[in-house]
């Protein structure tokens, strides 16, 4: 009987030392702007991306400035019609969009601080687009359903009466912090310069070290992408961010294993999913091929994009990436999530960064 008990008491032992939580230590940690929801919308492209663009005026002149996520979703959405209704209907209308587009958004139009934009009308508090969407999406089907030589003259002007109706009209200039600025100015003065950001990614079906348009349906704009091997990926996310510089990332989110808890890991095994929320659990090895097995048969698919603002480790030494969300502070750990490197090279879509932040060899051989 004493046996029994002294073998139980040792094996539970042994399973409290094996058991470990995560107890995450930040090793990296750069500056960023304030975790903020992006409500009921499907602008996470803006909101992350502008965030990302925030940190790097504070990295470029040490500014701390609160930029406007909805300027550029504003100035995006005529851009997404006019594809869709040039294209027949044959292409995506939603609210989706990626990195690029704010950069592209950014380089045409300028930037905003929020406090001369916010994209909220008759005193609302929260964003919610779902009756802005429901009635472009109509208005657009409506268009390419009209028959040839039919298309009235005003159809643009009608989409942007809507925009403004719903998000506000676009200033043509502003005073901040006692001086006047357009948007191109604005920008100026902020040290962004659009044509220093590109996007890295990794996937076997196009040659390396290449630029390629990848075909998700977030990618209306058929923005190009540089094409790098997994372990470059991974390598030159960690070098950025090892340098000063974050990234904005574009990722599957859908997963059971993206969790509330504010955790996302790939666990080696499934019946580990829930133990894994909150204890270390051993993760599945990402190779390319599976990397592209996933992405080519949709279990991977363009679902959020974040900005990747930092480094972790668990207890056990594992690294992670620290990522701001945009779903609010009671999201994840206080608005933030921690990923594994496995699911970083497994569900990773891809990353933005500044072109300095890429090292000098990995420059050359995409001729940058």
């Amino acid at each position: 009987m004493k046996k029994s008990i002294i073998l139980s008491a040792f094996l539970l032992g042994t399973f409290a030392i094996q058991a470990q939580n995560y107890d995450f230590k930040e090793t990296k940690n750069l500056e960023h702007n304030p975790v903020i929801s992006q409500g009921q919308t499907g602008t996470c492209w803006s909101f992350s991306t502008t965030s990302f663009l925030e940190s790097e005026i504070t990295r470029i002149t040490g500014k701390k400035i609160d930029i406007s996520e909805m300027y550029q979703a504003r100035t995006t959405y005529p851009l997404k019609a006019e594809n869709y209704v040039m294209r027949q209907g044959k292409a995506n209308f939603s609210e989706g969009a990626l990195a690029h587009d704010v950069i592209n958004s950014a380089n045409k139009y300028g930037i905003v601080p929020n406090s001369a934009y916010t994209g909220l009308e008759n005193e609302e508090t929260k964003h919610n687009h779902a009756e802005m969407v429901a009635v472009l999406e109509a208005m657009v089907k409506t268009y390419v359903a009209n028959p040839a030589g039919k298309l009235s003259k005003n159809w643009k002007n009608a989409i942007n009466s809507v925009l403004d109706t719903y998000l506000g009209k676009v200033p043509n200039d502003f005073t901040f912090e006692g001086k006047k600025y357009t948007p191109k100015s604005f920008m100026e003065m902020t040290k962004i310069n659009p044509s220093n950001y590109i996007t890295l990614t990794s996937f076997t079906h196009e040659p390396f070290y290449k630029p390629f348009i990848l075909n998700i349906p977030d990618n209306f704009s058929n923005g190009s992408l540089y094409n790098i091997t997994l372990d470059e990926l991974v390598a030159a996310t960690d070098k950025a961010l090892d340098n000063g510089y974050t990234l904005s990332i574009d990722a599957d989110v859908s997963e059971k294993y993206f969790t509330k808890d504010g955790i996302a890991f790939v666990p080696e095994n499934e019946s580990d999913l829930e133990k894994g929320k909150t204890e270390i659990v051993a993760e599945k090895t990402i190779t390319p091929e599976f990397r592209q097995q996933e992405f080519e048969n949709f279990a991977t698919t363009d679902d959020h994009l974040m900005h990747i603002i930092g480094k972790a480790k668990d207890v056990k030494g594992n690294e992670y990436y620290l990522i701001k969300n945009s779903w609010g502070n009671k999201a994840g750990k206080d608005g933030y999530f921690y990923m594994s490197k496995p699911y970083f090279k497994l569900k990773a879509i891809s990353v933005m960064l500044h072109k300095d932040g890429i090292e000098k060899d990995l420059k050359k051989k995409l001729s940058l």
